[in-house]
């Protein structure tokens, strides 16, 4: 999955920012990463697609840590008898 958003990142990058294809993968990493863009993007077709990037990375590495977390804070309610009816 990491490997599949890192590759559109990297494909935007390249086509959209007009970035050669190491900057692209750099961009689309640290992006991925939560780190931001490095390089300055000239056109506003560039930019547009950055922000969606950005949204959608930052979104599906909350939904995946959410769905990864669910099952040990659902247990964990239930140790500690957190139940609906009460």
């Amino acid at each position: 999955a990491v490997m599949i958003a890192l590759g559109i990142g990297v494909l935007g990058y390249h086509v959209l920012g007009g970035l050669d294809w190491i900057d692209s993968v750099l961009n689309a990493a640290m992006i991925l990463g939560g780190m931001g863009p490095v390089n300055a993007l000239d056109n506003d077709s560039a930019k547009l697609f950055s922000a969606g990037y950005a949204l959608f990375s930052g979104l599906f590495f909350i939904g995946i840590a959410a769905l990864l977390v669910a099952p040990f804070a659902h247990r964990l309610m239930h140790h500690l008898h957190m139940d609906d009816d009460s």
